[in-house]
C-alpha cells in the first residue's frame, strides 16, 4: 500500500471531504488518484451510511453497500461543525487541505463562518468545491433537489420515454454521479491554475448544469433544424432531417444488442456487411440487395429506407445470443454491441484482462469484495482504490490526535461531548 501510495498521481495532496451522496464520487474519484481523502461524518455517521442496499438484514452504518463502494479509499473522521470545537478543529484541518469538497445549501457553511471566503486567508491555495442542486448563486441557489429534481429540471427527462406519453426518469439516480465527475474534473484544473499562480479558487458545480451535457445533440439539432426533438423510447431520433428515426436496442435470443443504420464510410461498410449476413440467412429483400449504400445519406433518409432495413435486421438477431452476435459483428465489421448486464460486465474477458477488478477487503463485512479498478491506467502511477471505506469514525485518533496533537483525555471528552 506504500509503494502504491508513493505512485500515485495525487499522492501529495489532501482533500476533506464534507460532501452528501452528491459528492461522494468526486471523493472517491481523489482518492482512486492517489490523495489523502478525509471523508469527515457528522458524530454517528453519515446518514447515507443506511441508506441502503446493505448486506445485512438489519440497518448496520458499517454494512451499507452504496456507502462502501463510493466511499473506498478514503479515511474517515466524524465531527461536528454546529459546535465551536468541532469548528475550531475543521479550520486546523483547513489549513493543510489543498481540496474541500462540500455539498451544503448555499450559505449555511457561511453562517457557521466556515464557508471558502472566511477561510481563504489561512490557506489561500486552497481549492474549494462546491457541488448544490442548482449552483451557489442565481434565483434557483436556494431551492432544494434531488436526483428526479434535477433530471427534470435539465431537461433530459423530457427525451426519455415513449412518443405521446409521459417523460420517464433515468432508473439508476445519475444526476450526482454526472455533477461529481465535473467536479473533480473542475477541480484538477483549479489545481493546475494553482500550481502555475500559487492561488486557491472557489469551484461551484450545478447538478442541473452538469446534466445539460447529456442532452447530447438535441440543442445542436435545433440550432440546424429548427426542429424540437422529441422523446423516441428506445429509437434514435435527432440523426434525420426529414423526421426518421433509428431503432437502437433490439431483443436476442438472451437479452438484448445495441444496433443503429449508421451514415458515413463506417457506416457504408456495416451496413454492406449487415445486407450481406441477411443474404446468407435468406432475409434479404430483393430491393435490399440492389440498394447502393455509397448513395445513402444518413441525414436525408426516410423512415421506409430505415424500416427496410431494421425489420429483417430485428427477426435476424432474435436467432443470436449476445455472445454470438458479437463474434459475428467482429468478424463481419458491423457497429453493433451486446447490452451488457452486471454478470456479463463481471465476466467480460477483457476487463479481466485488464485487471480492472480488484479484490479488497472489508472488516465490517469480514469478506473481500471486487471493487471496480481505476479509470484510467497511468504507465508511471497507480489509479484505484488503495483501502476499503472507513468505519464511522474508524481514523478519528490517527488524524485528531496523531495529526492535530490532541491529547487522549481531550479526544476521550470530545466524543463525550458529541464533538466527534
Amino acid at each position: 500500500m506504500h509503494e502504491q501510495a508513493e505512485r500515485s498521481l495525487l499522492a501529495p495532496y489532501r482533500v476533506l471531504d464534507l460532501s452528501d451522496e452528491s459528492g461522494f464520487l468526486a471523493g472517491k474519484i481523489f482518492a482512486d488518484l492517489g490523495a489523502d481523502v478525509v471523508k469527515i461524518e457528522p458524530p454517528g455517521g453519515d446518514a447515507a451510511r443506511f441508506n441502503g442496499p446493505s448486506s445485512s438484514s438489519e440497518p448496520d452504518s458499517n454494512q451499507n453497500l452504496h456507502w462502501l463502494s463510493y466511499n473506498s479509499g478514503k479515511r474517515g473522521i466524524t465531527l461536528s461543525l454546529e459546535i465551536a470545537s468541532g469548528r475550531d478543529l475543521f479550520k486546523k484541518l483547513v489549513r493543510s487541505a489543498h481540496f474541500v469538497i462540500e455539498t451544503h445549501p448555499p450559505r449555511q457553511l457561511q453562517a457557521l463562518g466556515l464557508d471558502f471566503e472566511t477561510l481563504r486567508p489561512s490557506n489561500p491555495r486552497m481549492v474549494w468545491i462546491s457541488i448544490t442542486p442548482f449552483g451557489c448563486t442565481g434565483p434557483y441557489s436556494d431551492y432544494k433537489g434531488s436526483d428526479l429534481i434535477a433530471m427534470a429540471m435539465s431537461g433530459i427527462m423530457s427525451l426519455i420515454g415513449e412518443p405521446g406519453k409521459a417523460p420517464l426518469r433515468v432508473s439508476l439516480p445519475q444526476a450526482a454521479l454526472w455533477a461529481a465527475m465535473y467536479a473533480a474534473g473542475a477541480g484538477l484544473i483549479a489545481h493546475y491554475h494553482r500550481e502555475l499562480t500559487g492561488a486557491g479558487q472557489h469551484v461551484d458545480v450545478s447538478l442541473q448544469a452538469a446534466l445539460l451535457w447529456s442532452l447530447a445533440n438535441a440543442p445542436a439539432f435545433w440550432a440546424t433544424n429548427k426542429t424540437v426533438l422529441r422523446r423516441a423510447g428506445r429509437r434514435i431520433a435527432g440523426r434525420s432531417m426529414t423526421g426518421a428515426t433509428m431503432q437502437a436496442i433490439y431483443p436476442c435470443k438472451d437479452g438484448y444488442i445495441n444496433f443503429i443504420i449508421y451514415g458515413g464510410s463506417a457506416g457504408r461498410r456495416s451496413n454492406q456487411a449487415l445486407v450481406a449476413w441477411l443474404a446468407e440467412e435468406d432475409l434479404a429483400s430483393a430491393d435490399l440487395l440492389k440498394k447502393d449504400w455509397d448513395r445513402f445519406n444518413i441525414e436525408t433518409s426516410s423512415q421506409k429506407e430505415i424500416d427496410d432495413v431494421e425489420k429483417p435486421a430485428a427477426e435476424l438477431f432474435l436467432r443470436y445470443t449476445k455472445a454470438e452476435f458479437l463474434e459475428q459483428a467482429h468478424k463481419r465489421e458491423i457497429l453493433g454491441y451486446p447490452v451488457a448486464d452486471a454478470r456479463d460486465i463481471l465476466s467480460d474477458p477483457h476487463l479481466r484482462a485488464r485487471d480492472f477488478w480488484h479484490s479488497v477487503r472489508f472488516p465490517s463485512l469480514d469478506k473481500q469484495l471486487n471493487l471496480p479498478g481505476g479509470f484510467c491506467f497511468c504507465s508511471e502511477s497507480a489509479v484505484g482504490a488503495r483501502r476499503c471505506a472507513p468505519r464511522v469514525g474508524e481514523h478519528n485518533a490517527e488524524i485528531f490526535s496523531g495529526e492535530l496533537g490532541v491529547s487522549e483525555s481531550e479526544l476521550a471528552q470530545l466524543w463525550k461531548d458529541r464533538v466527534i
